[in-house]
């Protein structure tokens, strides 16, 4: 497991982002696809917002996503995901002395045509969020459903399709990035590691 976790650390000092293609196994995965549906059909995923507290919005013009926060009393496979961004978070406090003390992540659904414009993941007014870390759990996806990210940290934009399993971590104050258009439902775990 800790093998997984340098993949994302080293890809991070190294070219300012790590992406790790099996940061949770396929199984997991598959609960978790599954348990995204499930609150999808359920109704009780919600449009996201942008900005915080008095800046809040809803917005389709910059973001179109819908998100449901995830939570370990949920179900056996929010646990077992949360369980494993722990374990993550002791590893990069115990190598590179991070001082993350805690973390917020959501599903997210982008139906085919959603989009998430250029921005940064850290607020303004807070400056908690150190490092966002974005896990996909697509099924069979191929360059022509589209729906990559691009993390613009060097000249030329990096795009990185959501395949099922893979996971993108960077700093939450450095790194613009932007989820482009897919030609179907996108479904990825987004989150924030925090310094509270």
């Amino acid at each position: 497991m800790e093998d997984k976790f340098e993949v994302l650390i080293e890809g991070l000092l190294e070219h300012q982002y790590g992406n790790a293609d099996t940061f949770i196994g396929p199984e997991l995965t598959a609960s978790l696809r599954q348990q995204l549906e499930s609150v999808y059909e359920a109704g009780i995923m919600k449009p996201a917002g942008i900005g915080q507290h008095f800046s809040y919005e809803k917005n389709l013009k910059i973001r179109g996503d819908l998100i449901y926060w995830l939570e370990k009393e949920h179900s056996a496979a929010e646990k077992a995901f949360l369980e494993h961004i722990e374990a993550f978070i002791d590893h990069l406090n115990r190598t590179c002395y991070t001082g993350i003390n805690a973390y917020e992540f959501h599903f997210a659904r982008y139906e085919a045509g959603s989009f998430y414009k250029r921005h940064l993941d850290q607020f303004k007014s807070d400056q908690g969020r150190k490092y966002s870390l974005v896990t996909y759990l697509n099924e069979n996806w191929e360059p022509k459903d589209a729906g990559q990210l691009l993390l613009f940290s060097e000249a030329n934009p990096v795009e990185i399709f959501p395949t099922g399993g893979r996971a993108v971590f960077f700093k939450s104050d450095e790194i613009e990035h932007e989820v482009k258009a897919g030609n179907r439902a996108r479904m990825s775990i987004a989150g924030w590691l925090k310094r509270v």
